[in-house]
């Protein structure tokens, strides 16, 4: 199979669809793969590393689409890109379709593209193994992120997140008690800030229970919710629907009942969002301020650690990526139902892709 890797598109994505290391891989097993020249410049993978394993260079992002049967990226697609695929082939990334632009989406459907969203692949137990991974490391940026934004020259209270001797610590409200919002906790517990957990299902509270004592958990109905970022210095959105894009829970009405110059952190935001007043920022320019809160809204949170988020997925992603190129997609998707579940379009019909309301392009 021709396997293509392009320089990704989208400001501020540093991040590329596979390390030299998972290229060779695909080489031993009598696959071609064109990658695009300086397409992991910025993960600090060069030219001569994907050479040296036996990709072969090509130098416009034309050519690595074109030449694909099977296309490997990080972010979604651009209409342009879109364009350059060549109809009947195989994409494969971090895609949140349910969240973009309905003319992408017919894009998709018209070029009868197989769109396979790795945030999706799940396992028959229920785990979303290649999320898991980055749902992990951005909980645990995302608390690092807050302890900086908090400080007066980000614009935040000028609160030290863990409190000092006779000072309290940081009031962190997290929405969500998944994969994102435990690893948040317990990393904003680790900076000795203090943490309340809200979450719709007394299954992942328990969890959170057991795992982190010390952890505040409240169900999250609309007036725990209410209450609980009354006194929140930080709110992270951690929530997820697979497939959807995510519920508005935090209306701007909330918003403004919160302190002045406190952080939201709409982790959320690659679905579109949980917080009525979030809307997508770049690693360039994170952050905004509205109804007198900094919000904090970079979709691709991982790509600023683009070295360790690209191992990290080859890690666990590798094997999928192998099954479709082995195979091809038709038979992949049939015999693997966890990849399956990945699969957003395919023969000119969408599948495992619901859309509740029009969302924001990213």
């Amino acid at each position: 199979m021709n396997i293509g890797i392009p320089k990704e598109s989208r400001p501020f994505e540093y991040r590329v669809g596979l390390s030299p290391a998972g290229v060779e891989i695909l080489i031993q097993r009598g696959h071609r793969v064109f990658v695009e020249h300086d397409a992991g410049a910025l993960t600090g993978f060069s030219d001569r590393d994907y050479e040296s394993v036996g990709a072969k260079l090509v130098f416009s992002p034309e050519e690595s689409f074109g030449r694909a049967d099977l296309i490997l990226k990080v972010s979604r697609p651009t209409q342009q890109e879109v364009n350059w695929m060549r109809p009947g082939s195989t994409l494969a990334g971090f895609l949140h379709l349910a969240s973009t632009r309905q003319d992408r989406i017919d894009a998709l459907l018209e070029k009868k593209i197989t769109a396979i969203a790795y945030e999706q692949i799940q396992t028959p137990d229920g785990c979303l193994p290649i999320l898991r991974t980055f749902s992990q490391m951005g909980g645990t940026m995302a608390a690092q992120i807050a302890a900086r934004l908090l400080q007066n020259n980000w614009g935040g209270r000028g609160i030290l997140l863990g409190g000092v001797a006779g000072v309290p610590p940081a009031e962190v409200v997290i929405l969500g008690a998944g994969v994102v919002g435990t690893s948040a906790a317990q990393m904003f517990m680790a900076m000795g800030a203090h943490v309340t957990v809200l979450d719709s299902s007394l299954t992942a509270l328990q969890r959170i229970w057991e795992r982190l004592p010390g952890v505040v958990t409240k169900v999250a109905t609309k007036r725990n919710i209410e209450t609980s970022i009354l006194y929140a210095d930080v709110l992270v959105g951690a929530v997820l629907v697979p497939g959807q894009r995510a519920p508005i829970l935090v209306t701007r009405e909330m918003v403004r009942s919160m302190k002045p110059r406190s952080v939201i952190m709409d982790v959320s935001i690659d679905e579109g969002g949980c917080i009525e007043t979030s809307r997508p920022t770049t690693h360039e320019h994170p952050v905004y301020i509205e109804e007198n809160i900094l919000h904090y809204c970079v979709p691709n949170i991982t790509g600023a650690v683009a070295r360790t988020a690209t191992h990290a997925f080859v890690n666990v992603a590798m094997d999928y990526i192998l099954e479709i190129a082995d195979k091809g997609a038709e038979r992949a998707i049939a015999e693997n139902p966890a990849i399956a579940t990945g699969v957003n379009t395919h023969a000119g019909e969408m599948r495992h892709l619901w859309r509740q309301t029009a969302g924001k392009e990213k």
